[in-house]
């Protein structure tokens, strides 16, 4: 088999589409490099989806823990606290369990046990109460006198939000939240040691990667492959999220402009 008709059988296998059976011998390089790329489709739709829904749920958490009002900042304030306090692997197997036992309950709550829905509303929380703090900070953060100077141009309430406070906001924590962007994506391989199944090993990149290693005996071709899919993976992260920051950045001189950094997390 060539390398191109092994791209045609197993290119789109995470989604259901091509070959169903797994190679069983031979295990050559392009197979895994076919299968891994494969399993990236779940990666990336885990990390997009969780982080453009967790980014207004951010926002909404980051603007509750600032609120005088105790009825809007204590939820957020235990929101975030509970899901940053709590490890996400097992938050993962707290909702994996918990969906179970509602599914016996509903028939409503079937597609929350598997993982393209139940994983990815956990990972949409996480990445919300960790955004929600970094967006929290840079409420925090904003020169007085930008408020002051809106104030005295008539700015308030939903006007002043939209022109001041929420760039203001975006532009101070955008720094950090591409580093949570990031760290969100490397998160996505946490989903294959959860409890959440791989419906007829459909998995992401990480279970195809296990699944050569284990045969050929020999960690070091698969999962190097599966950490240059990553590094790609974060290299378009850091572009994508840098064309952010420029917008965001394009009224200050270019001597003063705040630049992206890669910060990796040690620790979560």
């Amino acid at each position: 088999m060539s390398c191109l008709e092994t791209i045609a059988d197993y290119g789109l296998r995470s989604l259901g589409i091509g070959e169903r059976l797994l190679p069983r011998e031979g295990y050559t390089l392009c197979q895994q490099i076919t299968l891994i790329g494969s399993g990236m489709i779940w990666n990336i739709y885990f990390g997009l989806l969780a982080l453009v829904s967790g980014f207004f749920l951010a926002t909404a958490a980051a603007l509750g823990k600032a609120s005088a009002n105790p009825a809007l900042r204590k939820p957020a304030e235990w929101f975030i606290f509970v899901f940053r306090g709590s490890p996400l692997f097992i938050q993962f197997f707290f909702a994996y369990f918990l969906f179970l036992s509602l599914k016996g309950v509903s028939s409503f709550f079937d597609p929350f046990t598997s993982a393209w829905l139940g994983a990815l509303i956990v990972l949409f929380l996480n990445t919300a109460a960790y955004s929600a703090e970094i967006f929290h900070g840079a409420l925090l953060s904003i020169p007085r006198g930008d408020l002051e100077a809106a104030d005295a141009y008539g700015f308030s309430g939903w006007t002043k939000f939209r022109r001041i406070t929420w760039p203001t906001m975006l532009r101070l924590a955008w720094p950090a939240y591409t580093n949570e962007a990031i760290f969100l994506f490397h998160a996505t391989t946490l989903v294959y040691f959860s409890g959440f199944p791989a419906f007829q090993q459909r998995g992401d990149a990480l279970y195809y990667a296990n699944y050569f290693a284990d045969k050929t005996f020999n960690p070091f071709i698969p999962y190097p492959i599966l950490a240059g899919f990553f590094i790609l993976l974060t290299l378009t992260v850091i572009g994508s999220f840098g064309l952010v920051n420029r917008r965001l950045n394009r009224h200050l001189p270019q001597d003063v402009r705040r630049k992206l950094k890669l910060r990796p997390n040690l620790l979560r």
